[in-house]
């Protein structure tokens, strides 16, 4: 209804829409002159042929002939009657079925499917739009993104160069504007120099052009923009971006640092406000079979066990969370503490097995190199071998045979990495390499969202989307850090304490049993608790650092909810 009364109320203001409604006017003249002229020759002829009828039914037979209704109920006799019934006919279906109708499609059914589209697509945001993000494309990343960005309440704008993808963009619940991606006038429209931040997710090459473009409108407004390579990182730093995220890179270094190696030893994988989170290996050591209470790890060291991984499942931490042979540790504590869980338990679980590296593109050979620096070896598997590979690890075939990867020593290894940019391919290297080897800790990329809890099912411990991996590190410089991703789906986040929980204990906020949110850290009066007790109260500014699913985090956010961060 708003959009109908938007396209009247515009209507006398375009002087297209008055040339329009002029037109019509003058046909509806000449129909209604023509109607009356037609009423009168019809009582002509009538009292020709001797026969008299009001003039009400002089404008009824008019009106039925031109709509070709036809009633027949009045009827000439004569010829001459009927050579005027067959031009008053010719002229209704020329008026009433071909131009009338026309005109009305052409002049005000086309512009108000026009302004409807206008209306869910426009041009510009509000004025008093600020500290919104911006993007130019929707796409894997930006996906995942505007989900973060609603349930932390920041505004947001996809910018969508044509209309059609706008209007593909909008029936999804997307909030897009149109504009070029080139015109510095378009990100005029979208306020950018009031904008929190610019995403750009496009080709290397349009990536430059969209931010060269931003910067002769504003040069305050940070711009983060994705590179395939190091050259385009350059051009794109050159041009004005503040961030420039080489997801490949990141993927194959945050795949490396997840292999939990030969050893028991605790590996740092994040790092939120101070307080690392890390990850260890049970296989081997005295923990296996005990529960957190029977283990005795916050009693004894101060570090807490916040949750644990079950061949790829993620749960919660309870002192009555028992702990077996495939069951991986998610640890958080300072590096203090870290190091006494290392010292404690790093004689166990010691092997000199490499770890298996599944593809050998660009994020396969960053992988290759974060697990050197780790000190690890490995080897790697690729059918078409890059310039870039040491040939001494190299098995060159198709990991999708048996041979190939008993050959490259699969049975024998701990770990291995899915690299492939095929997700298909990634869900049948996960199951046959499952088979082969039962109790591997499988670790794999995945381009589509919707594929990860499919190679979850196919065995992989690990599974890491490109959209996450980049919505959490744009997200991260849009908060500064706050956001720690540990895996797909599981996140520490920082809260400040709720002032419906103020005043209370952890215990007395029963905050896990109502959110499925393990608080690991509070911050208050100064002072940062970490693994804090279940009696600690909570300072009403205070601040808590808490670990959940996105489930778990969305529940705590609704429960919770935080001020909107825009007008």
């Amino acid at each position: 209804m708003k959009t109908l009364l938007s396209v009247l109320a515009a209507f006398p203001k375009g002087r297209t829409m008055r040339q329009n409604l002029a037109v019509l006017l003058r046909l509806l003249v000449l129909l209604i002159t023509l109607v009356c002229l037609y009423s009168v020759l019809f009582h002509v002829l009538m009292e020709w042929e001797g026969r008299r009828h009001s003039w009400l039914t002089g404008f009824y037979w008019t009106l039925t002939v031109m709509t070709t209704l036809g009633f027949g109920d009045i009827t000439f006799h004569s010829d001459w009657g009927r050579f005027f019934s067959m031009v008053v006919l010719v002229t209704g279906v020329f008026f009433m079925l071909i131009l009338l109708p026309f005109t009305f499609i052409e002049f005000f059914y086309a512009p108000w499917i026009k302004a409807q589209t206008e209306a869910r697509t426009p041009r510009e945001l509000p004025p008093a739009t600020r500290d919104h993000v911006l993007m130019t494309r929707h796409g894997p990343i930006t996906s995942v993104l505007i989900p973060m960005l609603e349930k932390y309440r920041y505004p947001y704008a996809v910018l969508a160069p044509t209309m059609s993808e706008a209007l593909e963009l909008y029936e999804k619940g997307v909030r897009v504007v149109v504009g070029d991606l080139d015109d510095p006038e378009t990100y005029r429209r979208v306020r950018v120099e009031a904008a929190k931040l610019l995403v750009t997710t496009r080709s290397d090459v349009l990536n430059t052009n969209v931010t060269f473009t931003v910067r002769e409108v504003s040069s305050q407004v940070p711009v983060v923009a994705s590179a395939a390579s190091e050259a385009a990182a350059g051009v794109l730093s050159l041009a004005g971006a503040n961030h420039i995220l080489r997801l490949d890179e990141m993927m194959g270094q945050y795949l490396g640092r997840r292999v939990l190696g030969n050893d028991a030893v605790a590996h740092v994988i994040g790092e939120i406000d101070g307080l690392l989170v890390a990850e260890a290996s049970a296989a081997g050591t005295p923990l296996v079979g005990k529960t957190l209470r029977e283990c005795g790890l916050r009693e004894n060291i101060g570090i807490n066990v916040v949750g644990v991984w079950e061949r790829g499942g993620f749960v919660v931490a309870s002192p009555v969370t028992l702990i077996g042979p495939n069951t991986i540790l998610v640890l958080a504590g300072t590096r203090e503490q870290i190091n006494a869980y290392n010292e404690l338990l790093c004689i166990y679980h010691v092997s000199e097995a490499p770890v298996l590296i599944i593809g050998g593109g660009r994020v396969g050979q960053s992988v290759s190199r974060t697990l050197v620096s780790r000190g690890l070896d490995y080897r790697i598997i690729e059918m078409t071998p890059a310039p870039g590979l040491d040939r001494n690890k190299l098995i060159v075939g198709d990991a999708s045979e048996i041979e190939v990867l008993e050959k490259a020593g699969l049975r024998e290894v701990g770990s291995a990495v899915i690299t492939t940019h095929d997700d298909d391919v990634n869900i049948y290297l996960a199951i046959l390499c499952r088979r082969l080897q039962p109790g591997l800790q499988i670790i794999s990329r995945c381009s589509l969202e919707r594929n990860v809890a499919t190679l979850h099912r196919a065995g992989a411990n690990l599974v890491v989307s490109y959209g996450a991996m980049g919505a959490n590190a744009i997200f991260n410089l849009l908060r500064g850090g706050e956001i720690l991703l540990l895996a797909e789906g599981i996140n520490a986040f920082p809260a400040p304490v709720p002032p419906l929980l103020a005043g209370l204990s952890i215990a007395e906020s029963a905050l896990r049993p109502r959110t499925g949110c393990t608080i690991i850290a509070v911050e208050q009066e100064g002072r940062r608790i970490i693994s804090p007790p279940p009696d600690c109260r909570l300072a009403p500014n205070g601040k808590l650092i808490l670990i959940g699913t996105l489930e778990a985090e969305e529940k705590f956010l609704r429960e919770f909810p935080l001020e909107a961060r825009t007008v």
